[in-house]
């Protein structure tokens, strides 16, 4: 391939692809329907033979995170990929690194639930990556990717902030964006670092090299004091990680008197419902969230005090919308629309949506 080749491929095939290009140090993962492709492709593809990427098919998606948080201690750069019963499975690993401040990406490509659910799509692991779901008073960046093309641009934009703050990188897709094929342009080449690089870039990194001292990589500690000290200092990193890295798209928001906020693929057909309502002369605009951790409160807020009503679109029973309705305090109405079980809605029941709450 090319730099600059416009492809067409999956979205998870898109992801395989911008590891290998991207300097990733080592993949680990296990199957899951239907982000599959992630790990097939990188066995097809065999970059442990161009680039030296480790690419491992584990025991269980609690190997996998474990091998994150090993291979992410030592300053490499890991990732694994999974579906939602999966990425249950990694909250006690997350926790741990972001406790460790380790960097390192995982890539959700959600299914319904709860349970094992359904292979079909779904956006209902939102609260499980914005909220953590595993122990303490933690933080992770989330990225939601909206097409073929972010799935393949995130993975270099996980990495940069996962080692920007040392903390773990949540790429939030669903089987929607997982499975389509699109055209795409793949990021171009980037060579794996050396380990003086490593070293350069990670200080605190657990090498085992001579000369260098021991590094203790650990989210524990005993003294309350202490642990109470680190806390305060992981707070002041997600205040900073939330003052400068919020990220968002708007869509003919200038002159809309309703508000569409919706992430992945429930904002594309959301797109096709604001052409539809525009058509019948109801000016509807979105505001996309990017990254669903940090949230864009303050946009959000703007938008509120000058349009009529707010509607949340989401591929779930309504989680987003309680962010929505945090940023709002009451400035004007917020409504939900959702499907559930694997169902993704359609343009037109969005535009049904909106024309309630018109009334």
């Amino acid at each position: 391939m090319e730099d600059n080749e416009i492809l067409l491929m999956k979205g998870n095939e898109a992801v395989a692809h911008a590891a290998i290009r991207c300097g990733c140090d080592g993949y680990f993962g296990y199957p899951i329907t239907p982000q599959s492709e992630v790990l097939e492709t990188l066995a097809a593809e065999k970059p442990w033979e161009t680039t030296g990427m480790v690419v491992l098919q584990t025991e269980s998606e609690v190997a996998s995170i474990n091998m994150l948080y090993g291979g992410a201690a030592v300053g490499k750069r890991v990732m694994t990929s999974s579906s939602s019963p999966g990425v249950a499975l990694m909250q006690e690993g997350i926790t741990y690194m972001a406790g460790a401040e380790l960097p390192g990406l995982i890539v959700n490509v959600q299914r319904g639930g709860p349970g094992l659910g359904t292979i079909q799509p779904s956006q209902g692991d939102y609260f499980q990556s914005t909220r953590g779901g595993g122990n303490g008073d933690y933080n992770v960046i989330v990225l939601a990717p909206a097409s073929v093309q972010e799935m393949a641009d995130f993975v270099d934009l996980g990495f940069t902030l996962a080692f920007r703050y040392r903390n773990p990188v949540i790429m939030l897709s669903d089987g929607v964006i997982g499975q389509m094929m699109e055209k795409v342009v793949l990021p171009p080449f980037k060579p794996r670092r050396t380990d003086e690089e490593v070293i350069k870039e990670c200080p605190w990194a657990a090498t085992g090299m001579k000369g260098r001292g021991k590094n203790i990589v650990t989210s524990l500690e005993l003294q309350p004091t202490a642990m109470e000290e680190h806390n305060l200092h992981l707070q002041r990193k997600y205040q900073e990680i939330k003052e400068k890295e919020v990220r968002y798209e708007e869509y003919q928001t200038e002159d809309a008197d309703y508000l569409i906020v919706a992430f992945g693929s429930a904002a594309r057909i959301a797109l096709k419902a604001i052409e539809i309502c525009r058509q019948k002369g109801i000016r509807v605009g979105m505001l996309r969230p990017i990254t669903l951790w940090p949230f864009p409160t303050e946009p959000i807020a703007k938008l509120a005090e000058r349009v009529k009503g707010i509607l949340s679109v989401e591929i779930n029973a309504g989680q987003m919308v309680e962010d929505i309705r945090l940023a709002v305090e009451g400035r004007t109405p917020v409504s939900h629309y959702g499907r559930m079980g694997g169902i993704v809605p359609a343009p037109d029941e969005i535009v049904g949506a909106i024309e309630k709450m018109r009334k």
